[in-house]
């Protein structure tokens, strides 16, 4: 067993190799890169990656980036690929095939298919002296010199060769296309990313309760409205225009320093043209406010007419805090 030590060394010396890995793959940076960016952009199919093994795993993982900003892809494993899946290819895709030696014998059997069915076909190989590498158009170098496994035989530093490198190409092709938050907000619906991107204050007070009351109201109507709406606050309105607001910090304040309030009233104890936001600005933006301003609760505006509130339990129902 080794030691704390000893063990905190060899994690630091699998990140410095993987590290060194990726300042490498700065110098692979070709031509060819910039021809597989253009290829790719042209086409009017879909990218279809293969892999196996590892290069699979990591094959599904770009797959997956560039679904995700504007690109469609889709993975077909190489093995898979002899069997049948072939099928999965159309006229008009790109084919990557990733591969650290180039050399396997499902990369070998599958290539001439490939070749056959006239599909461009992008090299991601660890080896420019392969087989895929000679017969690829256009070669992605992930060649590394060494991988963090002592025995330099697991692929460890190839792998994130080969992950960042399908990084570097997924948003060289988001940046050519445009590709921007609201496209982002598209493919990201049901994620925090997405909700932060696209989620409206008027998708979530609509769910509140409206409490107000009016500037004259006694305090006993105030405690009644803001215990009954269960929002910790209310706003006082008058000739429906906001005037102010009371939070239920308010009342506690009022009944520490006052003995006597039964004579107060609403307008007494409001904080006047308090923040509020509009209903169609996005849920992160009050959530800005609030935090801000030290604050759970803002009344939500349409124009000069007041809604409703949005409160900050709603937006960590949403999971955006």
């Amino acid at each position: 067993m080794k030691t704390k030590e000893e063990i905190k060394q060899s994690a630091i010396n699998t990140i410095e190799t993987e590290v060194l890995a990726i300042v490498n793959l700065k110098k692979t940076i070709s031509d060819d890169f910039v021809e597989s960016v253009k290829l790719i952009l042209e086409s009017q199919g879909r990218v279809v990656i293969s892999g196996i093994g590892k290069s699979a795993n990591i094959a599904n993982k770009i797959v997956s980036t560039l679904n995700s900003t504007g690109t469609p892809a889709i993975f077909m494993h190489a093995a898979d690929a002899i069997h049948g899946d072939l099928g999965i290819i159309r006229k008009n895709d790109v084919v990557i095939c990733i591969s650290k030696s180039g050399e396997t014998p499902e990369i070998k059997v599958l290539i001439p298919l490939l070749k056959n069915m006239g599909n461009p076909l992008i090299g991601m190989v660890g080896k420019l002296d392969s087989y895929l590498a000679h017969q690829a158009d256009f070669v992605l170098n992930t060649s590394v010199d060494r991988e963090a496994c002592p025995n330099n035989l697991a692929p460890t530093a190839s792998t994130t060769a080969q992950l960042v490198m399908g990084d570097a190409l997924a948003v060289c092709l988001l940046e050519s296309r445009g590709f921007s938050e609201a496209d982002f907000a598209k493919y990201h619906p049901g994620g925090v990313l997405g909700k932060k991107l696209y989620l409206r204050v008027s998708d979530i007070y609509v769910n509140n309760e409206k409490p107000e009351v009016k500037p004259e109201d006694s305090m006993e109507n105030v405690i009644i409205e803001i215990s009954s709406k269960r929002l910790g606050a209310a706003a006082v309105i008058e000739n429906g225009k906001l005037l102010g607001m009371i939070t239920d910090g308010d009342l506690r304040r009022m009944l520490h320093n006052r003995g006597d309030f039964s004579k107060l009233r609403a307008k007494e104890i409001m904080t006047k043209n308090p923040k509020s936001i509009e209903k169609d600005q996005l849920v992160v933006d009050a959530l800005d406010i609030m935090r801000g301003n030290n604050i759970t609760q803002i009344p939500v505006m349409d124009g000069e007419k007041y809604l409703g509130f949005i409160h900050i339990h709603d937006i960590l129902k949403e999971g955006l805090l």
